[in-house]
């Protein structure tokens, strides 16, 4: 479902993704980590057709993210960690104008965003405006977008930043039931929920991949594998996060 051959961008002289190789399965739960400036953002970008690369391609539901982003986008769902919300919209609202630019039929729509708030746990607010929600309402919200229109892959940066406890709880178990049904990749610095949640991860390092293992492979906790494995350390704001 997701194939990248050589997958590079650059930001003037700096370097935010090394030309990485790796593919997603369908159906596969996939973690890309690795510190901030790690370049995880930055693939995600290139992934979801908002960013062009430097160098090599990929494929994403057999589509090559250069020529044919059109289809790329039309079959990803993709949740950016900074979600940009239209505060004075409702729920209901911001997710109908979402179902418009994903060209959902009329026809079944009032039924497909009840199920879609309903698993997002967003059905008691749908009539707030966004701006009055909570942290964690607004990134329920953000995972609500990239649920509307029913896409076979997902791209989720940081879905459980700002969450409490309990709604990473119900977060997880949410992702973990896509296993099978959808392909998702998503980017996490909450490692033990990576690891409950990912059939694999890959841990990006100064836009290189260091590792690719499924986490009971791993020989050793996630998190002492990747402390190991990276350098840690803020890069430049443009080598991505």
């Amino acid at each position: 479902m997701i194939v990248a051959r050589g997958l590079r961008r650059d930001f003037d002289r700096i370097t935010a993704v090394a030309g990485i190789d790796f593919e997603v399965a369908a159906g596969e739960i996939v973690g890309l980590l690795g510190p901030n400036g790690a370049g995880k953002t930055t693939a995600m970008r290139m992934l979801n057709c908002s960013l062009p690369p430097t160098g090599g391609t990929a494929e994403v539901a057999g589509f090559d993210i250069r020529d044919r982003s059109r289809d790329v986008r039309r079959r990803v769902g993709f949740m950016p960690e900074n979600v940009a919300l239209h505060p004075d919209a409702t729920v209901d609202e911001l997710l109908r104008f979402t179902a418009d630019l994903k060209d959902v039929p009329r026809a079944d729509l009032a039924d497909h965003l009840d199920g879609v708030m309903s698993r997002t746990g967003l059905a008691d607010v749908r009539r707030r405006p966004v701006g009055q929600l909570s942290k964690g309402y607004r990134q329920r919200v953000g995972l609500a977008q990239a649920l509307v229109g029913d896409p076979e892959i997902l791209i989720l940066d940081e879905p459980s930043v700002g969450l409490d406890p309990h709604q990473i709880v119900e977060i997880r178990e949410l992702i973990r039931s896509f296993r099978g049904k959808r392909t998702v990749l998503l980017s996490s610095h909450i490692l033990g929920e990576v690891a409950r949640i990912c059939s694999r991860v890959m841990i990006l390092d100064r836009g290189r991949l260091v590792l690719e293992s499924a986490p009971e492979d791993l020989g050793g906790s996630l998190e002492s594998v990747f402390l190991d494995l990276t350098r840690g350390g803020d890069a430049p704001p443009e080598a991505g996060a």
